[in-house]
């Protein structure tokens, strides 16, 4: 018994010394954390994209519910509308009636924020009521509201869910909700920072026994210019699409935008139903980032990658097709988009005049295998590793794909459609983007728009003459007699290269044998017009790649806006 009784005595003061010492640290040691503020989003050249308003918060002194205090609990809510009529008391109490409870140790924060404008002639009066505390407050603010909103992202309210995977929101109270805001979150909100306390019997502070600061370096730098951004968006108008501006060889962003945008700062105040019905019920998709989860049938911009699939094939890269207005494979009718055709064609008219017979042709030579295989490799059905959340990665079909999504053969007709970008092909305008650059410059960029997101371009295996050949005509779209977008592009000051799209979003009947003009659809019947190019075609440095939703033909849709952005860029010195 003596020896038990001795090894029970060790055991509780040497061995679990440490155990109870921490237990009595708890007791008389409190740690109150501080978070950080936000990080600022910034343009290339420092201008504020995403800021924090200065501001105020008011809480009440906790244990107010008692039939003795309400009167006091509400002499205080009607002080506060009083001053600030824009708040309800009836809303106040029930808020506060909410938040409090017998356990509770801390005040309850009624009002979150008041504009530091508002509230600083007020400021004594509040800041000397025995039951109320006046708190510093930040509030997310975009100054430049519906430009570039997709991109730059928004911020809400922590949800618990949000707070158990991330415990700094709990302090800060907000998180990134979207775009550079969601990406860059861990980045921006910083890192918490902590006093240990002693503290007595009562929860009264004594001491301060150790310290840290909050992180001070949460600001992040972007690739845009606010300048172009605003310059496109108002060139842009109400119509609905995307547009890349994109440095062709290290993947920087110049500007981007997803049309309609909207204002940021709505989900920052708090969303309204009526809001929230507007926008989600527009047929415009302003909800969704058109850049990286819009999926579109690319059309014929598609046909450089293509036609690059058949040259590494072992298609003649002299071969001459007579190309009629249409194609017969069975009992069905493949059209050229000219009516009365373009006759004897080579690789580079095929890419000039965007001529759909000659791409009909070659596709039963080479197969949808080996056209999916050449595609893979220029970023098609794959992510291009930009800096946003939730990018989708389309559909670069084969026969193998079709087996898994459907259960069913691939047949002849589906390899045809799918040589103009139609069918189950489906991409984002950020991988056409990706794409066109690397048409430029035979290396695929990562796009990003972080400053220091830079990463080396990855190396395609392509061979240098078959790209040049595409590159020919390419230039050919734009300046030759014939091109598809010449006429359009024709008042930009840089030479480039490009190709026009235009992807149908409704099926031609076959019965139908005069094809209707675009503007003579109905809107949501129109076909979506691509139009992709990079400058200057000497020496690559930029893409710009445009989808207008509905807008018909590339060339007349997006050839003006196109010419306009690249004179800014060289009004702007970015292109030299």
């Amino acid at each position: 018994m003596a020896l038990l009784l001795l090894a029970r005595v060790y055991f509780l003061s040497i061995k679990s010394n440490t155990y109870y010492e921490e237990l009595s640290k708890q007791n008389y040691i409190k740690r109150i954390y501080e978070a950080p503020s936000r990080g600022i989003i910034e343009d290339r050249n420092g201008v504020a994209l995403a800021i924090n308003n200065l501001g105020f918060s008011l809480s009440v002194k906790p244990h107010l519910r008692s039939y003795k205090n309400q009167q006091i609990l509400e002499e205080l809510c009607e002080t506060i509308v009083q001053y600030f009529p824009e708040f309800s008391k009836e809303e106040l109490i029930k808020k506060y009636l909410k938040l409090d409870s017998p356990y509770r140790h801390t005040y309850v924060q009624l009002i979150e924020y008041i504009p530091y404008d508002n509230f600083f002639d007020k400021y004594t009066l509040f800041n000397a009521m025995e039951n109320i505390k006046v708190e510093s407050a930040v509030k997310r603010y975009y100054p430049y509201q519906n430009i570039a909103s997709h991109i730059i992202g928004y911020v809400g309210k922590a949800s618990r869910e949000d707070i158990q995977e991330n415990p700094v929101s709990k302090y800060s109270g907000i998180i990134g909700k979207n775009g550079l805001e969601k990406f860059y979150n861990e980045k921006l909100q910083g890192k918490l920072g902590y006093k240990d306390v002693k503290v007595n019997a009562l929860n009264k502070h004594l001491e301060i026994l150790d310290e840290k600061e909050v992180s001070k370096d949460n600001n992040i730098q972007t690739t845009l210019d606010i300048e172009l951004q605003s310059f496109i968006h108002d060139e842009f108008g109400d119509q609905s699409g995307a547009i890349v501006v994109m440095n062709a060889n290290d993947g920087e962003i110049l500007a981007a935008g997803s049309f309609p945008e909207f204002d940021n700062n709505i989900f920052v105040n708090g969303i309204t139903h009526k809001q929230w019905n507007e926008l989600s019920s527009d047929f415009n998709h302003p909800f969704t980032n058109k850049l990286i989860n819009g999926l579109y049938p690319p059309g014929s911009v598609w046909k450089m990658g293509v036609a690059l699939a058949f040259l590494e094939n072992n298609v003649d890269p002299d071969i001459s097709l007579y190309c009629a207005p249409e194609m017969k494979l069975g009992e069905r009718l493949f059209r050229d988009w000219k009516p009365e055709g373009h006759g004897w064609t080579n690789f580079r008219k095929a890419i000039r005049e965007s001529v759909d017979v000659f791409f009909y042709k070659l596709s039963l030579k080479v197969g949808i295998d080996e056209m999916h295989q050449t595609l893979n490799k220029y970023g098609f059905g794959q992510k291009t590793g930009i800096d946003q959340v939730n990018e989708f990665i389309g559909v670069n079909p084969n026969k193998e794909w079709k087996k898994k999504r459907y259960n069913k053969p691939w047949y002849m007709g589906e390899t045809v459609i799918s040589s103009i970008g139609q069918g189950y092909v489906l991409v984002t305008p950020m991988q056409v983007a990706r794409y066109t650059a690397f048409l430029a410059t035979g290396n695929l960029p990562t796009p990003h728009f972080f400053k220091d997101g830079y990463k080396e371009p990855e190396k395609v295996d392509v061979n240098p003459a078959h790209l040049k050949m595409i590159q020919r005509g390419m230039y050919d779209v734009t300046n030759k007699e014939g091109g598809t977008a010449r006429w359009h592009v024709r008042n930009s000051k840089v030479t480039m290269a490009g190709k026009t799209g235009t992807a149908q979003v409704v099926s031609i009947p076959q019965s139908e044998k005069v094809r209707m003009k675009e503007h003579e659809l109905e809107y949501y019947h129109r076909s979506h017009a691509w139009l992709t190019t990079y400058a200057p075609y000497d020496n690559p440095q930029y893409v710009i790649t445009i989808l207008i939703e509905h807008g018909g033909h590339g060339g007349s849709a997006g050839g003006d806006i196109t010419a306009k952005i690249y004179n800014k860029l060289l009004e702007l010195g970015y292109i030299k």
